[in-house]
């Protein structure tokens, strides 16, 4: 048999398997779970200012599990979404849920004041903490997690049309085939 005929099935067959499991979140119960080995570099110590005005660190959190989010408070739907699924699970737990301190981490600093996160953390868990800090303390915190987060200026021709007018909006869970479409229907003269 052809070795590269070999090879570019192959690479297909990962793909397609990579796009479902990507694609369709409830083929990924069904995959065979594989042993982990060694310890994932994620986390780390942190120093960042909570809702209320104090200064943490992650050692404030020590005999708890923490369970982190990232993101931003002016963020339009994937953070909203985010925090109610991660509060729907906290009270899915019940009372063994007072084990975990939930995090919702900003990485939008110069916006996100205690008092803004204050303010926003209380519409999702009475128990969501949010933390806000410097720029640098916020950057040190991305390291440590291992997010990238770029801040996306008003420039609005990297977001619309040639002519930088709106033409659509698409959020995380809408169908490839939809955004395809719409697609291209805006590339028609």
């Amino acid at each position: 048999m052809n070795f590269r005929l070999l090879a570019v099935a192959l690479v297909g067959l990962l793909a397609g398997m990579a796009a479902a499991v990507t694609m369709l979140p409830s083929s990924r119960d069904q995959l065979p779970s594989m042993p982990s080995v060694g310890k994932a570099l994620v986390g780390g110590p942190f120093e960042l200012v909570d809702h209320t005005g104090k200064t943490v660190t992650d050692k404030d959190f020590r005999g708890r599990f923490m369970l982190v989010y990232f993101g931003f408070t002016l963020c339009p739907d994937v953070c909203p979404s985010g925090l109610q699924v991660m509060a729907a699970a906290l009270d899915q737990v019940g009372a063994k849920a007072e084990k975990i301190v939930p995090l919702f981490i900003t990485v939008d600093p110069e916006r996100d004041t205690p008092a803004q996160m204050a303010q926003y953390v209380a519409s999702f868990h009475p128990r969501l903490i949010g933390l806000s800090g410097s720029p640098e303390q916020i950057a040190a915190a991305e390291k440590a997690y291992r997010v990238y987060a770029k801040k996306v200026t008003d420039d609005k021709s990297s977001a619309g049309d040639p002519k930088g007018d709106y033409v659509a909006h698409f959020t995380h869970a809408t169908p490839v085939e939809r955004i395809a479409e719409r697609l291209a229907k805006a590339l028609v003269p």
